[in-house]
């Protein structure tokens, strides 16, 4: 079937190239910097994820940058011109400016070429949850879904996507301001390993403590199932890790024989994440309940008070 529409995507979505690769999806390439030296991230096409956090073990301190205005005002450009509609599945805007940036370009291009469609949505995601949920998009893309009714389908379907990580430390959260550091202080003392999650809006949230890694594999899967769509189905998980692939397979192996979860792909937390997170990360997820039902009654009614 002859796609209707085409796909915009960001580097931050961590899965491998080649799932990526495909006429019709562009990539956007997120920029780090490593002392003075400015790289974009191409999914480890040119280095190897364990080149990349050994040096963060070794003492270096790369930071990251949005997408550059010209790049994204270029693909958007082209997008206009080629008179395909076409879809932006954008990195979180709790998490970066880029989706405010692409905002305003899309509706700079928009008054140019009045005639452009051209949708922009917020996945409100990171890493490989926002992965997953491309993943998912260009399979209906692929499927005939036109460019608004995928740009439809993305922001509901955002809401079904559970995305969990776990950070052997938490000092590189802290030093990009993730976190307070007084939490990593403390978390290090006690050897605490947070789960972490995103929020409906896109920010980090915790979902859970553990006492030592050991027991952080073991709260990984019990929230796997616990939140998985359908606990007796087989179903589709990323497993996504900062240069720890032993823990990953041990996750997988875990999840395999404890649910029955299809472990349908393996992927490396890229560069730009990785500046946050640091090495040794593993993060799981998966389509699950929706989201927004799991909110207490309070958190409902603040929600409805605000119009959200």
């Amino acid at each position: 079937m002859t796609a209707k529409c085409n796909l915009i995507i960001d580097s931050c979505c961590d899965l491998p190239k080649q799932e990526i690769d495909g006429e019709g999806i562009t990539l956007l390439k997120f920029p780090f910097h490593v002392g003075y030296a400015e790289f974009f991230d191409d999914m480890f096409q040119t280095s190897s994820p364990h080149d990349f956090y050994e040096a963060m073990r070794k003492g270096a301190t790369p930071s990251t940058a949005q997408i550059p205005m010209n790049v994204m005002l270029e693909a958007f450009e082209q997008a206009a011109q080629s008179g395909v509609p076409t879809v932006f599945l954008c990195f979180s805007s709790q998490l970066s400016g880029t989706y405010s940036t692409a905002e305003m370009l899309i509706e700079q291009i928009k008054e140019e070429h009045p005639e452009a469609e051209l949708y922009l949505v917020d996945t409100k995601l990171a890493s490989v949850a926002e992965g997953l949920l491309v993943h998912e998009a260009i399979a209906q893309r692929n499927k005939g879904l036109t460019a608004r009714e995928l740009a439809e389908w993305a922001q509901e379907a955002r809401y079904f996507v559970h995305g969990f990580f776990m950070v052997d430390s938490l000092d590189a959260l802290a030093r990009g301001g993730r976190i307070p550091k007084a939490l990593a202080n403390i978390g290090s003392k006690l050897d605490v390993k947070p789960l972490l999650t995103f929020d409906l809006e896109g920010n980090l949230a915790v979902a859970g403590m553990a006492r030592g890694r050991k027991k952080g594999f073991k709260q990984m899967v019990e929230y796997y199932q616990k939140n998985v769509l359908d606990s007796n189905i087989k179903a589709e998980v990323i497993i996504g890790d900062a240069d720890c692939p032993r823990d990953a397979e041990k996750l997988m192996d875990m999840l395999k024989k404890d649910t029955n979860a299809t472990l349908f792909l393996r992927a490396q937390i890229g560069p730009v994440i990785g500046c946050h997170v640091g090495p040794g990360m593993l993060a799981c997820v998966m389509w699950g309940v929706d989201r927004r039902e799991q909110l207490s009654v309070g958190d409902r009614i603040a929600k409805r008070v605000k119009g959200a």
